[in-house]
């Protein structure tokens, strides 16, 4: 059953991952890259404070980075605990795939860029959602774009992302 999940799990990855072409490369490794939503942060942080006042927003920055702490740690249990091998990883789909990521890493299961976006996007939508009502949707189909750029890139699976979120 595992074999067989896993095995479905690479066919959807190399289908997802051969979508891409070098005209989008550059798009995608900016999408996954760390500090392009620096911005985007700011906005959602300079919204609570609007919303919420400095001693809440000075709360919820604890709240972010501790959420964003505790998801890096799980991933990293996870990680080591799984043990397994990144797409880039693997011999036997390095010449199926397209790799354009910077760097590959071990082991991928869970996607901590996932974990972690979509915990911002749940937590900033469901704060300001009587105050920005759609704000939520577009904050989740954001992470949904970084989640999927993690398979672009060829380091997570889609199964990775899915636990991920």
């Amino acid at each position: 059953m595992i074999d067989e999940l896993l095995k479905y799990d690479t066919e959807l990855f190399l289908f997802l991952n051969n979508l891409g072409s070098e005209t989008w490369d550059g798009l995608w490794l900016a999408i996954t890259a760390k500090l392009t939503f620096v911005p985007l942060y700011a906005v959602l942080l300079f919204l609570l404070y609007k919303k919420f006042g400095l001693k809440s927003l000075l709360i919820f920055v604890l709240v972010i980075a501790l959420m964003i702490t505790f998801t890096d740690q799980i991933t990293n249990i996870f990680k080591r605990g799984f043990q397994r091998p990144r797409p880039c990883g693997e011999a036997d789909l390095i010449d199926q795939m397209r790799f354009i990521a910077v760097r590959c890493g071990k082991y991928g299961f869970f996607s901590g860029h996932s974990s972690n976006s979509m915990a911002a996007a749940v937590f900033a939508g469901l704060m300001l959602k009587p105050y920005y009502k759609n704000l939520i949707f577009i904050l989740l189909f954001w992470s949904a774009i970084v989640a999927y750029s993690r398979i672009y890139v060829g380091v997570h699976y889609p199964l990775d992302i899915f636990c991920a979120i």
